[in-house]
């Protein structure tokens, strides 16, 4: 179980995003300066920092009981009938297909084999072998792929661009299986940020996601970085971009939170004052993702993933009432960004939670005005 909680941690995007978004973790570890020992999470019903559950942004039974049959057994069977039964179009068989391949991953970093040992991972190997035709294997395969170039190579070196290739052409073979399926265009997306795919060829392959998930949020997080890696971290680019995807949002979509994701990458590595989160830009993205997150129906699985990044923007900007709102409904998971680009993640959810109530209660909450 120990990879598994490693792995689930990474879950809101795959771990080949990780890398541009750590440049921001100077901001996520530069917290405000009220002291927040005077109140107690606990007043409120929380999940104490210990018991936090740093393996996902929100539950999926289903996901964790599988992993937990497949890293115990070895045996796949479990997940490509998971993934069988989960919508093709769906955020939700996006995050699954991160997840099994993460576990693979993470098992070979820890057994990488030898003359007397079966590499970590192997239920993977044998899925692929035993079934080529299963769209499913072939996506966590592709995924798989990725994770390992991002994990064991550097950009721009032979091993990286070799790795990208083979997982390009595995996305190749996936979508093969499943014509319908976006899954393995999203992965491309972080093969396309890798192999630093011209701006034409980025946009052919978008229009494929568009094609068969326009709505998909996993895809446009994905898309955002690739426009901040491409252009240098592009401010504007990176607006405009999460800009246009919130302005052709239809109702219920989680897609309106985009600009605080944009705006989330594009913090100055600095610690600003509370003026700066009252600024016109960020209390726009704020509204838009609260907005989001009212009218998205309840089960969306990125539900969660804005919520968290709400809780980071709240905070910071001293709207305690709003944060608590928030903490409320996410609390227990913390396996979202910003939390999982601290080294503690639980730790710093905990702290900015503690930050939420003392704030609240400074300006007259309490427990029974909450539930209220």
């Amino acid at each position: 179980m120990a990879i598994l909680w490693a792995l689930m941690a990474l879950l809101l995007l795959s771990f080949a995003l990780l890398p541009v978004l750590r440049r921001r973790r100077g901001m996520i570890e530069q917290v405000h300066p009220s002291h927040p020992d005077a109140a107690d999470p606990a007043d409120y019903g929380f999940v104490r920092e210990e018991d936090l559950d740093i393996r996902m942004p929100g539950p999926d039974q289903d996901l964790l009981d599988v992993l937990d049959v497949v890293q115990h057994t070895q045996d796949y069977r479990a997940a490509s009938q998971l993934l069988a039964g989960t919508e093709t179009a769906g955020e939700l068989r996006w995050q699954r297909v991160q997840a099994f391949a993460g576990a693979a991953a993470l098992e070979l970093k820890e057994r990488p084999g030898g003359v007397s040992e079966t590499p970590g991972g192997q239920w993977l190997r044998v899925w692929r072998a035993e079934q080529p035709k299963d769209a499913g294997g072939a996506a966590v395969h592709a995924e798989f792929l990725v994770q390992q170039a991002w994990r064991t190579s550097r950009p721009g070196t032979d091993d990286f661009r070799i790795i990208m290739e083979e997982a390009r052409d595995a996305c190749g073979q996936a979508a093969l299986l499943s014509p319908g399926d976006p899954v393995p265009y999203i992965i491309e997306l972080s093969v396309a940020r890798g192999l630093n795919y011209p701006q034409p060829e980025f946009e052919q392959l978008w229009l494929k996601i568009l094609d068969r998930a326009p709505t998909h949020m996993g895809a446009h997080l994905a898309a955002l970085h690739y426009w901040c890696e491409k252009w240098h971290g592009s401010r504007e680019l990176a607006y405009s971009f999460a800009e246009a995807a919130a302005a052709r949002a239809p109702q219920g979509s989680l897609l309106a939170a985009m600009p605080l994701f944009a705006v989330f990458e594009h913090l100055p590595e600095v610690n600003l004052v509370a003026s700066f989160y009252q600024s016109e830009v960020v209390t726009k993205a704020v509204h838009g993702a609260l907005h989001a997150v009212h009218s998205a129906r309840q089960d969306d699985p990125m539900l969660a993933h804005v919520r968290h990044l709400l809780v980071f923007f709240l905070v910071r900007s001293e709207r305690w009432a709003e944060a608590m709102g928030e903490l409320i409904r996410v609390d227990g998971h913390v396996g979202a960004l910003p939390w999982t680009l601290s080294a503690n993640p639980a730790g710093e959810f905990a702290l900015f939670r503690a930050l939420a109530v003392a704030g609240y209660e400074a300006n007259g909450g309490s427990p029974a005005t909450l539930h209220s």
